[in-house]
């Protein structure tokens, strides 16, 4: 059974415009062969940050990626026993990279307010490797 030629012309227009859609320029985010990496160190204070006890790579610990000037976070990682992060498959573009710390400037006897620690990337060809300064958190 021959398909009619005004479907196949529907047809064609169908995959012509998806093509055309998909190779779009596409903004930061997942997709492409660029990766960015880090370490995650802990500073071990004392219940009042007087006396810094010890000093560590950060492991299990969360770290965050915001791609472009989104709104919320896009992904996360854990940091491996060396507090090494890394978020592989971006595209260029700009990027926000965070790990939440506590803050010194409060008591924490009476709060637990936590700040972010954040590193601004910005990826500018197709395979770069960014390895950002280490992301240092207060315990």
């Amino acid at each position: 059974m021959a398909i009619p030629k005004h479907k196949r012309y529907l047809n064609l227009l169908i995959i012509f415009i998806t093509l055309f859609v998909s190779s779009c320029e596409k903004g930061p985010g997942e997709g492409g062969s660029a990766k960015i990496g880090g370490k995650v160190i802990i500073e071990d204070y004392n219940f009042d940050f007087t006396i810094l006890r010890d000093t560590y790579p950060a492991q299990d610990y969360d770290v965050y990626i915001i791609y472009g000037d989104e709104p919320y976070y896009g992904d996360k990682v854990a940091t491996s026993y060396d507090g090494y992060f890394e978020f592989s498959y971006l595209r260029e573009g700009s990027y926000t990279i965070f790990a939440y710390s506590k803050d010194k400037s409060f008591d924490y006897n009476t709060t637990s307010e936590l700040v972010a620690i954040k590193r601004e990337v910005t990826i500018s060809s197709k395979k770069q490797e960014v390895i950002v300064d280490d992301i240092v958190v207060i315990k």
